[in-house]
């Protein structure tokens, strides 16, 4: 394993305690306070169809968040993982209780038969997800790439967001070439613009 690989898995292993430090009641407000901004923000309020996710292991949970958007009258659109290509299908969700099924990354994702894809290029605003984020928008994910392989297939003029805890803004992300970065960062505290 090479240096910047050593790097961001110790990045992921501190992000991890300092989540795993935070009390169910901190973890709580901080996320409601995230959604708030989120609903606040004008890209987001803007935007008809929006790319989501279900939340992974030391990213920021989302079931409120999705919750809220449908009943907001967003397109939310939410990706079916392929564990044989790392490559993902991006698909309309009307329902959470209906809609889901447990994917091969063991969180919620769109049901192969009930759920349409929607195209690429129709997905006004991408919500990122992350484990680790700093101020210049660079990323660390799960690991897998699904998101370096999606966020350049994003149309030019669809904003990249990553919702983030505080506690997941380290001062500098290690970067590779196939490293994508986003525009935004909405955290409990601050919306951090890249752009």
């Amino acid at each position: 394993m090479d240096e910047i690989q050593i790097a961001k898995n110790q990045i992921r292993e501190d992000i991890a305690q300092k989540i795993a430090a935070l009390s169910a009641k901190e973890v709580a407000e901080k996320t409601k306070a995230i959604e708030d901004r989120l609903f606040d923000f004008a890209n987001f309020l803007e935007s008809k169809i929006a790319l989501m996710y279900a939340n992974n292991e030391n990213e920021v949970q989302t079931a409120r968040i999705l919750l809220r958007a449908l009943h907001s009258n967003k397109i939310v659109v939410l990706p079916a993982y392929s564990a044989d290509n790392f490559e993902m299908t991006l698909k309309k969700v009307d329902n959470l209780k209906k809609d889901l099924q447990v994917g091969p990354r063991n969180i919620p994702q769109p049901h192969d038969n009930r759920c349409k894809i929607v195209p690429i290029e129709k997905i006004d605003i991408a919500i990122i997800p992350a484990v680790a984020l700093d101020e210049k928008g660079g990323r660390i994910g799960s690991g897998e790439g699904y998101y370096d392989r999606l966020i350049p297939n994003l149309a030019i003029t669809t904003r990249k967001v990553a919702l983030a805890l505080e506690a997941q803004i380290v001062p500098q992300v290690p970067i590779e070439s196939h490293d994508k970065h986003v525009d935004i960062i909405i955290t409990e505290d601050r919306v951090i613009y890249k752009i």
